[in-house]
């Protein structure tokens, strides 16, 4: 039997980087036999190996949204993989605007993938990477049923929460939203919701440290999910696991892990894991 398993690559939220221990958002999903990589922050790469993944073996990659913290080391990654031995098709999914970046990478590395195919025999990169454009509703992906929910994030107007169904498990990636009461619908009855999450109290600091401190604050407030509310949206869907990603702080000393639980099982009192980098989550028949 296939391994099935969730593991988060990246927790952090926002795309600077003040640690090794915490890289931006990206997750793999093992499901239904096919191997998913969900966001491609950087580090994306590194952590999947760590996770003991065939680079040459991802099936397919999603992206929730255009933001650098979530797509920056996606042409970095897939290029790895095919440097890595890289022989079948993958299939990129991700909103309007990903063919440009992926032509535009492509563009960049053109003398070293011709050097390659001339010099070492190698497939062209080109024709391995099957692109598609995806929107709300259903995604058509072989072998997979997957969905996608359009989820407030502004400015970004394409922003999408992902659901993946194989075999009787249920897995939903909110992406990054502010509090939307759809999404508990979208996740209803998920065996893992994984959806990010701010906690009130470190904003303030975390905005302070930015030459852009009013901007930031707007956009932080406008566009992420307070703990408390991330707990209602796992409430209302019925969720059986919540895992807590893309945290916002993720660097701040004085904020512990109890902080985050706290005020996340005040409203909910299902199972809750707080992410962190390479945390892996086993199928459970249970």
């Amino acid at each position: 039997m296939d391994r099935e398993r969730v593991v988060i690559l990246g927790t952090k939220g926002g795309p600077s980087l003040r640690s090794a221990d915490r890289m931006p958002t990206s997750s793999l999903i093992e499901i239904g036999g096919k191997k998913v990589v969900v966001d491609c922050g950087l580090g994306v790469t590194r952590n999947l190996v760590n996770a003991g993944v065939d680079l040459a073996g991802i099936d397919f990659v999603f992206l929730t949204h255009l933001h650098s913290d979530h797509v920056l080391e996606l042409g970095p990654m897939l290029y790895t993989a095919w440097v890595s031995g890289l022989s079948k098709e993958v299939g990129l999914y991700g909103p309007f605007g990903i063919r440009e970046y992926w032509d535009g990478f492509i563009q960049s590395m053109v003398y070293d993938i011709e050097l390659r195919i001339g010099d070492e025999g190698r497939q062209d990169l080109r024709n391995l990477v099957r692109l598609a454009e995806y929107g709300e509703g259903d995604v058509s992906v072989p072998g997979l049923k997957v969905a996608a929910l359009r989820v407030p994030h502004p400015p970004v107007q394409e922003c999408y929460a992902l659901r993946f169904d194989a075999e009787g498990w249920r897995v939903t990636f909110g992406a990054d939203t502010t509090y939307f009461p759809p999404l508990a619908e979208f996740a209803t009855g998920s065996d893992i919701l994984v959806h990010e999450a701010m906690l009130e109290k470190g904003v303030e600091k975390l905005v302070n440290r930015s030459r852009h401190a009013v901007r930031l604050r707007e956009h932080i407030v406008a566009s992420h999910t307070e703990a408390r509310d991330v707990a209602r949206i796992a409430k209302a869907s019925g969720s059986r696991h919540l895992v807590v990603n893309h945290l916002v702080p993720v660097d701040d000393p004085d904020i512990s892990e109890s902080d985050w639980i706290d005020s996340i099982s005040a409203v909910w009192d299902g199972k809750i894991t707080l992410g962190y980098d390479g945390l892996e989550i086993e199928r459970s028949n249970k």
